[in-house]
């Protein structure tokens, strides 16, 4: 069957009751986001490739966004009907909030309404079995025209004329009804029954929670060396993502973004969203870019200037300017215990072989600078996605080296990147020795681990240690200086010589 392209002869007829809208003049959001750092897939915000097959999945994205609407809508005295019809497809009808701002007192709302039965293709012709319909279908060169009762939609469109005759009409061009049948409606519609104690112009405003908007923030890194191997510097740029599918526009818009961990265990009551209004209204006065303060226990970010999202689109602003110059130390840690090992035993493990004979052998590289003021940064961080990259002199090009997600970070805290692992440093652990005492409770274990630098400088590492074998321990041996991170790790600082080796070896007794 053809896919009918459907012509609609609509008849609307206007209620005297019923008050004309008018087009919104101020459209503001605030937009939270629900996803983990660096989660949301591309298949979410970008048409599957070659640009066919894509449909949006407003209901799949992780976050949402409060919408604020103000605009002059003509009352009469007394009980009329107000329609809003340009809201998001995904709105939570039970969140929205009416206010008159002009007369607060003497207009109330009566009984609200969200109406969401939209036209369709399926909807229409099932609202007309049993009803006259059109349908036009092309035989040879010419066009045919066919009237009758519809009986059925099922394998194809069942029409009875007028002399009682059934024709089965499988492909057709369109299909014409006379009028809109009523229930359905073009776009969603919030319906307000409005008593209002005088009449004339008024200004309202209409809040509510939409699903189908998150954003994100994407930093990207460009990484120097410095004047040794475990030194460097970075530049900074910071970039918001933004996605809109919640099946509405929002042109001209204020824009806020929420960075934090927000509950959600009730919509906002009113008295919220009139408070985040005039923080809009506030951000308008600032600069162009993201003006960042703290909010409850969260951080704000107002836009300084108006911004179009348009529905089905990822937008992307530059969050602050770039910065460059940001010492990093560059570390390199060797975890060398298997990572089926690394975790908490409910009772002391005392087989000498349980975990001896498995270790990793990749030295893991890590970026680590401090967010503070006196390197030029010192502003909260949001949640999101750091690439790095690294400028190849040989050409000017920036080539990708690693990338990593961080959490939401406030100033002054450290941040730590993952980009991989080192080619060139190599480390190794094994179990060198192993005591077992049952009558006093007591187990004693040695172990070696070696490090070997294949590059042309020498290196630091940082040798991570997990003691697993119970929570009561003491080191009774150490070849070198170790430092206690937490009850059950303990770390080694390695200095590695070029195309050199350099072993640590412990010894640790564990008691129960």
């Amino acid at each position: 069957m053809k896919s009918p392209a459907l012509a609609l002869a609509l008849v609307l007829l206007a209620s005297p009751a019923v008050a004309q809208e008018a087009q919104p003049e101020g459209v503001a959001l605030t937009v939270y986001s629900t996803a983990a750092p660096g989660a949301v897939p591309p298949e979410l915000y970008r048409p599957a490739l070659g640009g066919e097959g894509y449909a949006p999945s407003g209901g799949a994205i992780p976050g949402y966004a409060v919408v604020k609407q103000e605009r002059e809508m003509p009352l009469e005295k007394g009980r009329a009907t107000v329609r809003f019809t340009d809201v998001a497809s995904l709105i939570d009808p039970t969140t929205v909030v009416f206010e008159s701002l002009s007369d607060p007192d003497g207009t109330s709302v009566v009984e609200q309404n969200y109406q969401f039965d939209l036209v369709g293709t399926a909807k229409l012709l099932q609202r007309y079995i049993d009803r006259e319909v059109t349908v036009e279908r092309a035989v040879g060169d010419k066009l045919e025209t066919v009237t009758g009762r519809l009986l059925s939609t099922a394998g194809g469109l069942v029409l009875q004329s007028k002399d009682g005759a059934v024709q089965v009409i499988n492909a057709y061009d369109a299909v014409r009804f006379p009028e809109l049948p009523g229930g359905l409606i073009t776009r969603p519609t919030l319906v307000w029954d409005v008593a209002a104690a005088k009449t004339g112009p008024q200004r309202v405003r209409v809040s509510y929670q939409t699903g189908g908007l998150t954003w994100w923030a994407d930093y990207n890194l460009t990484f120097a060396e410095g004047k040794d191997a475990n030194s460097g510097t970075l530049d900074v740029g910071a970039w918001v993502s933004i996605i809109n599918q919640s099946g509405a526009s929002y042109p001209d818009a204020g824009l806020k973004l929420i960075a934090g961990d927000v509950q959600r265990a009730a919509p906002p009551p009113a008295q919220y969203l009139m408070r985040d209004k005039r923080v809009a209204m506030a951000a308008e006065m600032a600069a162009p870019g993201f003006e960042e303060k703290a909010f409850f226990e969260y951080h704000l970010y107002s836009l300084g200037r108006k911004t179009t999202l348009p529905d089905n689109s990822t937008k992307q602003i530059e969050l602050f300017p770039p910065v460059s110059g940001v010492p990093v130390e560059k570390v390199l840690v060797y975890y060398g215990l298997g990572a089926g090992f690394r975790g908490v035993f409910a009772d002391p493990v005392t087989d000498r072989n349980y975990g001896a004979g498995e270790f990793n052998k990749k030295v893991d590289v890590y970026l680590r600078f401090e967010n503070s003021k006196d390197v030029g940064l010192g502003m909260p961080l949001p949640a999101g996605r750091v690439r790095v990259n690294k400028l190849d002199p040989a050409d000017q090009s920036l080539e990708f080296i690693g990338e990593d997600t961080i959490d939401h970070t406030p100033k002054d805290e450290k941040v730590l990147i993952k980009l991989g692992s080192a080619f060139d440093v190599v480390g190794e652990r094994k179990q060198v020795d192993f005591k077992l005492d049952t009558d006093r409770n007591f187990a004693e274990e040695t172990i070696e681990v070696t490090l070997r630098n294949h590059k042309d400088e020498p290196v630091k590492v940082i040798v991570k240690e997990n003691l697993f074998r119970w929570l009561t321990w003491e080191i009774t041996q150490s070849s070198a200086k170790y430092t206690k991170v937490d009850a059950r790790t303990i770390e080694f600082p390695v200095q590695v010589a070029k195309d050199g080796e350099a072993k640590v070896r412990y010894t640790v007794r564990y008691s129960w």
